[in-house]
């Protein structure tokens, strides 16, 4: 399942909508995403992550301005647990990303560990994209449209011999 928010999922009144079909309140549609993203269990240290990718987080919609400060590293187990890192550069601050994704919807959503809101969530199949929008969920109900941006992995540099 792929959300396109804007386009197959999109807001309407405070009604949420997949397709032609209402799918909750606005309101429902957050606290769905922050359980989601505290349903994850603990994590043993073995097991096996696959990478998503580094994302530079930015408001969608802006075509130009400064370079981002906000940054994601997402990586996927097998049992469909997230863990990351959120890396603000402006404020040089990190911190340790935990979410989960449902297996029946495709919706994955994460926030920092430890903390309720605000909760990040975009579907699964999304973050394969070199860009994807995102919702970003508040506690005090308000709901944000984002955008991720893939990161290049640098590129190894061959030794001179």
């Amino acid at each position: 399942m792929s959300y396109s928010y804007g386009e197959n999922v999109y807001y309407e009144g405070d009604t949420v909508y997949y397709g032609e079909n209402a799918v909750a309140s606005a309101d429902e549609y957050a606290q769905q995403a922050q359980a989601i993203a505290a349903s994850a269990p603990e994590v043993d240290d073995a097991v096996d992550w696959m990478p998503l990718g580094v994302f530079a987080v930015t408001q969608d919609g802006e075509k130009s301005g400064p370079p981002p400060t906000l940054f994601l590293q997402l990586a996927v187990n097998k049992q469909g647990i997230i863990a990351g890192t959120f890396q603000n550069t402006a404020t040089e601050k990190s911190e340790p990303i935990e979410g989960m994704i449902d297996q029946k919807s495709q919706r994955s959503a994460w926030g920092v560990a430890g903390k309720q809101w605000p909760i990040m969530e975009t579907g699964i199949s999304n973050l394969t994209q070199d860009t994807t929008p995102v919702l970003l969920h508040f506690e005090d109900g308000q709901t944000q449209q984002w955008l991720l941006v893939r990161l290049e992995e640098p590129k190894e540099e061959v030794a001179p011999k």
